[in-house]
């Protein structure tokens, strides 16, 4: 059994040290992507499910488009610290190389015009990675392959973030007529 100092040391090294974990604030978001390939719902990307092999249902995939993209809606303005994006581990794991991770409030071009957080130069077969981006402010969260024709597979994305403003009322501006 840990004790608690063990565990602090271990949470401090792991950047978190209230022992709290950032909560994945896209699973209440709504999602799109540029296309679909068979029945790939762009709501896999966000089913809780880090299963990377294509028949386990839990990834989504666009068809071969140019400029294939997927957009998370988070359906209110977050400051996103960062972005894990499972990769698929039963075939192809190249497809995300030059990948973006762009985060915004406009929906110009599908919101793929939005600042870039960062670009994906790989991530290994059926592996998670992290990528931060250090408060920056947006509703919309984007992963678009520019440039080339592709497809677009994710499965999973997940983003922790706090929301911007007080969205609670409070005792002081809340009154029942």
């Amino acid at each position: 059994m840990m004790t608690s100092s063990v565990v602090f040391v271990l949470l401090a090294v792991l950047g978190q040290t209230s022992g709290k974990f950032d909560p994945n604030i896209a699973r209440g978001g709504n999602v799109i992507q540029s296309s679909q390939h068979g029945n790939a719902v762009p709501e896999r990307a966000i089913d809780g499910n880090r299963a990377s092999n294509w028949v386990h249902g839990s990834c989504t995939h666009t068809k071969n488009d140019l400029k294939p993209w997927w957009r998370l809606d988070l359906l209110k303005t977050y400051q996103i610290n960062t972005v894990t994006i499972t990769n698929r581990g039963d075939c192809c794991p190249e497809r995300i190389n030059g990948a973006e991770i762009r985060i915004g409030n406009s929906l110009n071009d599908n919101g793929n015009d939005n600042p870039r957080c960062a670009v994906i130069s790989s991530i290994k077969a059926g592996t998670s990675q992290n990528f931060v981006c250090n408060g920056m402010e947006g509703r919309y969260v984007n992963i678009v392959i520019p440039g080339r024709q592709e497809y677009l597979t994710l499965c999973e994305v997940e983003v922790t973030g706090q929301a911007l403003g007080n969205t609670a009322p409070t005792g002081d501006s809340y009154h029942l007529t």
